[in-house]
């Protein structure tokens, strides 16, 4: 049994004191970063700036999610910034054929390469290209904002992406965002997940002692 990996959401933490809260998770092994441009998705957050203000505070994986249209355009921008893993959005193309070049120049970039499907998109819709990627990020809750309800119904779509991948003997990891929280997290783990990002569940009240509860939670696989 692999051990599962757990990625704090920034978009929780404290951004008047950043460097505090990083602190306090020192214990996580990723950060995930919801970047997000009021148009994909009707949130603003940050950008490559304010990634890279903090990339020296803190040896953990960032995984920069982008909900944002035409990443593209961006992807040399957060690079620089200092992140190790771009992930990018189903539905932020017309097709699979052009999600699949931006996975291409990502890697051509050197940084590891991921794709996140919202709670309405099937995993068929991904399934041709998720064994090129290292990671599979599904949302549990509709992409935007933090604080959400989980949604069960998207549980039997992890399993499926789990077994796909297990079947096929890729290599690409499962993520798990929204509403994850210590009761939440045994079933996402038992339907396959191997990340599990949670924002409110870590960084309201005590983040240390919130990473401990979480990993409990999840301990054993079933």
């Amino acid at each position: 049994m692999s051990s599962i990996k757990i990625s704090p959401s920034m978009l929780s933490a404290d951004f008047s004191c950043l460097k505090g809260s990083l602190k306090k998770i020192k214990d996580a092994e990723m950060l995930h970063l919801d970047v997000m441009d009021g148009h994909f998705v009707p949130n603003i957050t940050f950008g490559p700036c304010v990634i890279k203000s903090i990339r020296h505070l803190t040896n953990m994986t960032f995984d920069a999610h982008l909900m944002i249209s035409e990443p593209d355009k961006y992807l040399e921008d957060f690079v620089d910034s200092g992140v190790d893993i771009i992930t990018i959005h189903r539905e932020s193309y017309d097709t699979i054929e052009d999600m699949k070049s931006t996975v291409k120049s990502i890697k051509e970039l050197g940084v590891r390469s991921g794709i996140s499907i919202n709670p309405a998109t099937p995993f068929e819709e991904v399934k041709e290209v998720v064994g090129s990627v290292d990671l599979l990020l599904i949302m549990t809750v509709k992409p935007g904002f933090g604080g959400q309800t989980f949604m069960k119904e998207v549980v039997p779509k992890i399993k499926e992406a789990s077994e796909f991948i297990e079947e096929h003997g890729y290599d690409t990891e499962i993520s798990v965002d929204g509403g994850v929280s210590p009761e939440t997290a045994p079933m996402v783990v038992e339907a396959g997940a191997d990340i599990l990002v949670a924002g409110s569940a870590i960084f309201k009240g005590a983040p240390e002692e919130n990473i401990r509860r979480l990993r409990d939670a999840v301990k054993y696989r079933f």
